[in-house]
C-alpha cells in the first residue's frame, strides 16, 4: 500500500488549526472533536494535534492496517506530555528490538499462574471496599472506585496495603490529570504539577526497589517478577527501567480499570433488565467455593455484558503513532513524519457491525450469533498487533471478579438530578461521580 508518487494533492481533508498548536485545545476539550470532524470530513482526516500534522482514522480496515505494519509505516507515539510522564524507559515509549525484548519480560507478572495468585488478594479487597459502601448507603462511586483499583494495583504491583490511604494517591492523581497536557514546564501549570509528582511517585518507588534489593527473595507480586526476570541474554531490568515500568503498570491497572468499572456499574443501573439476567447466571455458581480462572470463564454472560460496557465506553479512545515511511491508504497519503491517530471510540460506532451504535446491547457478543465483532479490529479496547494492552487479562480478571460479587450481594440505584454525561480526559467518567444509593441484598 506504499506509494513513491503521491502528492500533497492526495492528503486527507481537514484544517490544522492555529500555528503549532493546531487544534489541540479543541481536542482535549470538546468530546465530540472527532465525530463533528467526522460528518464534515469523513472517515479520514488531517488536523494538527500536540505540535504535529496528524492523520485521523476509524473503522477496521484503517484500524487493522495501522496495529499490524508496527516497525513497517509506523512506530509508537504518543504526545510530548505522556512521553515526558511515562518516562524514557517505558514500555509504551520503546520501540522496535527493545519494546519486543522488554514485553517479554513484563508479560510474566500477567500469565494464568500469576494471575492466579492475584485472585486472593483481589477478594480480599472487594469485600472490604462493598462492606464499606454498604454502611455509606449514599456514595459518589467514581472517587470509591479510584481508591478500590488503586488499592489493588498497589498491593498487587508493589505490595503495598491500603495505597490509597498513602500520599502516593494524591501524587498519582495529580500526575495522571497531566497526561494529555501542553508540555509547559512551570510549577502552575497541570503538566508542571504532574511532572513534580512523578518526580515523587520515582522516589518513593527508588525505595521500595532498594528495600527489595536487600532481601534474598524480592517477591512474588508483580515487582518481585519484574526483579527476578531476565532476558534471552541474561539481563536484568535496571532500577531505573523498574521505576518508569511500575509506574506505567500502576497507571494501566488503575485509571482505565476505574473507568471501565464505573460504566459497568453506571450501565447496570440504567438497564435493569440485563441486571437481573446476569445475575440469574451468578445463581449457578456456588457463594462458598472460591472464585477461579476457570469458573470466571464459565460466566459467558456476564462476559458479554462486560465487552459491550468497553465498546460503547472504552476507556482509552484512540492510540497515536508515528509515520516511519511514506505509505497510502484508501487512496490517502501518509508522509513521513506525520502522526496518525487510531479512534478506538468511533470505529466501535460503526453502524454497519453495531447496528443502533449508542444502545447498550450485550446481545451483540453472544457467542451464539454468526458473526462475533470481538474476534475483529472493529472492537479494540486493548488496542492491537504487537502493542496489545500486555494488561488485557489482569483488567478482564479484576473486572469479571468485582462484578460478580457485585451483582450476587448488592443493588444500587442512581441519585436522581445528577450529570452522568461523561467527561473524557484522561479517561472517561460521570461529571458528577456516579452518585448512588448503595444496599445489599436482602
Amino acid at each position: 500500500m506504499t506509494t513513491q508518487t503521491a502528492t500533497t494533492q492526495s492528503l486527507p481533508p481537514g484544517n490544522f488549526g492555529l500555528p503549532f498548536i493546531g487544534e489541540t485545545i479543541a481536542f482535549l476539550r470538546d468530546k465530540d472533536f472527532v465525530n463533528k470532524r467526522n460528518e464534515k470530513y469523513g472517515s479520514v482526516f488531517k488536523t494538527r494535534l500536540f505540535g504535529k500534522p496528524t492523520i485521523v482514522f476509524k473503522g477496521e480496515k484503517a484500524t487493522q492496517f495501522i496495529l499490524t505494519n508496527e516497525n513497517k509505516y509506523f512506530t509508537s507515539s504518543w504526545p510530548r506530555s505522556i512521553r515526558i510522564l511515562l518516562g524514557p524507559l517505558s514500555l509504551t515509549i520503546q520501540t522496535g528490538h527493545e519494546h519486543k525484548q522488554r514485553r517479554k519480560l513484563l508479560a510474566q507478572a500477567f500469565k494464568p499462574r500469576a494471575l492466579s495468585s492475584y485472585i486472593e488478594t483481589m477478594e480480599e479487597i472487594t469485600q472490604k471496599f462493598l462492606t464499606s459502601w454498604e454502611k455509606q448507603q449514599y456514595l459518589s462511586w467514581y472517587p470509591q472506585l479510584r481508591n478500590y483499583t488503586f488499592d489493588i494495583a498497589f498491593q498487587l504491583f508493589v505490595g503495598l496495603e491500603n495505597g490509597s490511604q498513602t500520599q502516593l494517591r494524591h501524587l498519582f492523581e495529580t500526575w495522571s490529570n497531566g497526561l494529555f497536557s501542553i508540555p509547559i514546564s512551570l510549577p502552575w501549570t497541570k503538566f508542571g504539577r504532574a511532572l513534580n509528582c512523578r518526580n515523587k511517585i520515582l522516589n518513593q518507588l527508588d525505595q521500595i526497589i532498594k528495600e527489595r534489593q536487600n532481601r534474598s527473595d524480592p517477591g512474588n507480586d508483580a515487582l518481585g517478577t519484574l526483579m527476578k526476570a531476565e532476558d534471552e541474554e541474561g539481563n536484568k531490568l535496571s532500577v531505573d527501567e523498574l521505576k518508569d515500568q511500575i509506574l506505567l503498570l500502576l497507571f494501566a491497572g488503575h485509571e482505565t480499570l476505574t473507568s471501565g468499572l464505573t460504566s459497568f456499574c453506571m450501565l447496570m443501573a440504567q438497564h435493569p433488565e440485563i441486571l437481573q439476567k446476569v445475575r440469574e447466571e451468578q445463581e449457578q455458581f456456588s457463594t462458598s467455593e472460591p472464585v477461579t480462572l476457570e469458573s470466571l470463564k464459565q460466566m459467558t454472560y456476564l462476559e458479554q455484558i462486560l465487552q459491550e460496557v468497553l465498546r460503547l465506553i472504552p476507556p482509552v479512545g484512540g492510540v497515536f503513532r508515528e509515520v516511519t515511511e511514506d505509505c497510502e491508504f484508501n487512496g490517502y497519503f501518509i508522509p513521513k513524519g506525520w502522526n496518525v491517530l487510531c479512534q478506538i471510540n468511533q470505529t466501535h460506532q460503526e453502524e454497519t457491525v453495531y447496528p443502533k451504535p449508542q444502545t447498550y446491547n450485550p446481545e451483540r457478543f453472544n457467542p451464539e450469533q454468526p458473526y462475533n465483532p470481538g474476534k475483529t479490529y472493529n472492537y479494540i479496547p486493548f488496542g492491537g498487533g504487537m502493542r496489545e494492552c500486555l494488561g488485557k487479562e489482569f483488567a478482564r480478571l479484576e473486572m469479571k471478579l468485582f462484578a460478580a460479587h457485585l451483582v450476587r450481594n448488592y443493588q444500587w440505584e442512581l441519585v436522581p438530578n445528577q450529570d452522568t454525561e461523561l467527561t473524557t480526559v484522561p479517561v472517561p467518567r460521570p461529571r458528577d461521580g456516579l452518585k448512588v444509593k448503595f444496599e445489599k441484598i436482602r
